[in-house]
């Protein structure tokens, strides 16, 4: 499987691509200005022929919600918004059959914390850049999906522990995260087992921490995700 992964500087990204490289052919891209650019395919998501070439004969297309915090407040949103709607009009141009979109279980955060909160809660962001540009992202993807343009996976991500010290109640570790990506990739979804439409999925992917704060019940039915016990 042909899979390019987004925001090729992230910490994930490359531990995604280190991972999923020994059964697939992982291609990394990032902007042309992000740290360590040089290793990795260049494209800043524009709206042009260089959008369409990069995603060209693609199977899976991962692509992470996480903004660069060294770009301003409306640099941050203009690629959780513009960026990701580039990066999907390409796609579906290109008959690109999926894209996983690497959201973070912060959209949930204004829920209050004694509750078991699922994918049928509504999002409730707070105000923070970071977590508006999860939200508005998984929006894009929404209506590309539900426009039948692509099938579309949101994984809802929760805190990454790379030590595995002491984990908060939505904790999530590599090795998990790793898995839900790679159970995404080949996950038969067409019934929508989160979302209102065959081509419109959202999981809830944290690790089974003690207190775990958001149910992963869909992802284990859906994806057939495992989290690793603790």
């Amino acid at each position: 499987m042909n899979i390019l992964i987004t925001s090729a500087s992230k910490r994930l990204a490359r531990h995604l691509a280190a991972e999923l490289n020994a059964e697939h052919d992982v291609r990394l891209t990032d902007r042309e200005d992000a740290p360590g650019a040089q290793s990795f395919t260049l494209c800043d998501l524009n709206h042009d022929e260089a959008t369409n070439e990069l995603v060209r004969g693609i199977d899976v297309v991962v692509h992470f919600g996480e903004l660069d915090s060294s770009l301003s407040v409306s640099g941050q949103l203009d690629d959780a918004m513009r960026c990701t709607y580039n990066l999907l009009w390409a796609a579906s141009e290109e008959k690109i059959p999926r894209l996983i979109y690497l959201n973070s279980l912060s959209v949930m955060g204004r829920h209050d914390e004694s509750y078991a909160v699922t994918e049928r809660w509504k999002p409730a962001p707070t105000t923070e850049t970071s977590v508006l540009g999860y939200h508005l992202g998984e929006f894009v993807c929404r209506e590309f999906a539900r426009e039948n343009k692509i099938d579309v996976i949101s994984l809802r991500l929760g805190e990454l522990v790379w030590d595995h010290g002491e984990a908060s109640s939505s904790a999530l570790y590599p090795e998990d995260a790793v898995q839900a990506v790679q159970k995404a990739l080949i996950a038969e979804v067409s019934d929508g087992y989160a979302g209102s439409s065959s081509n419109w999925n959202v999981f809830h992917i944290q690790s089974a921490v003690p207190n775990a704060r958001f149910l992963t019940a869909a992802a284990e039915q859906g994806l057939g995700y495992q989290p690793s016990p603790r």
